[in-house]
C-alpha cells in the first residue's frame, strides 16, 4: 500500500512539474531582405496564419476587420517587428532585434541616394523608395539616420499607414 501511494504522489509530482515548463517559440535569426521586401520569407501581404507559421515567436495577433485598431496585425515587439495584414506593410524601428541582407536602420540620409537613386515622395523626416516588390520608407531621427523603416507591397498612392 505504502509502494501504491508513494508511485501515485511521484507521478503526481513529476506530472506538475513538466507542465510548468514551457518551450518559447524560436524563429531563428529575423533576417530582413530589402530587395525582396520580406522577413523570413514573410511577405507583408502574406495571410496572418502564414506569417504565424513563419514566425512563430509573435508575442500578439489582433484579427483583421473593422473593429481591430489597424486593420489587424501579428505583432513581435520584443523584436521591434509588426505586421499590420490587412494594410499590407511591415514596420520595423530601432528596437529591430535581427539582420539585414543591405543594412539600413542607423544610415545616415545622404548614403540612400547611392543605394536606391531618388526617393518616389519625401518629407522632411522620411523618404520613400520605390521597390520591384512596392515601397520602402524610410524615417530619419534628428541625427539624420535611419530609426524606422516600412516595407509594404502597396505603391505610394495606395499604402494606407496607421496612426500608432
Amino acid at each position: 500500500m505504502k509502494k501504491a501511494i508513494l508511485l501515485l504522489v511521484l507521478v503526481t509530482v513529476s506530472v506538475m512539474v513538466t507542465a510548468q515548463l514551457k518551450v518559447k517559440p524560436d524563429c531563428g535569426v529575423l533576417t530582413v531582405d530589402v530587395h525582396k521586401g520580406w522577413i523570413n520569407e514573410a511577405k507583408p501581404n502574406a495571410d496572418p496564419e502564414q506569417i504565424k507559421t513563419k514566425l512563430p515567436c509573435f508575442t500578439s495577433f489582433e484579427k483583421e476587420g473593422t473593429t481591430s485598431t489597424c486593420g489587424g496585425g501579428v505583432f513581435f515587439d520584443d523584436k521591434g517587428i509588426r505586421f499590420y495584414t490587412q494594410r499590407d506593410y511591415i514596420v520595423i524601428t530601432d528596437k529591430f532585434k535581427g539582420k539585414f541582407t543591405s543594412p539600413l536602420l542607423g544610415v545616415k540620409k545622404a548614403a540612400m541616394f547611392a543605394k536606391y537613386g531618388n526617393p518616389k515622395l519625401k518629407d522632411a523626416n522620411w523618404e520613400a523608395y520605390q521597390m520591384a516588390y512596392g515601397i520602402i520608407v524610410v524615417y530619419y531621427n534628428t541625427a539624420a539616420t535611419i530609426n524606422k523603416i516600412i516595407i509594404s507591397t502597396k505603391t505610394t498612392d495606395d499604402i494606407d499607414l496607421c496612426n500608432q
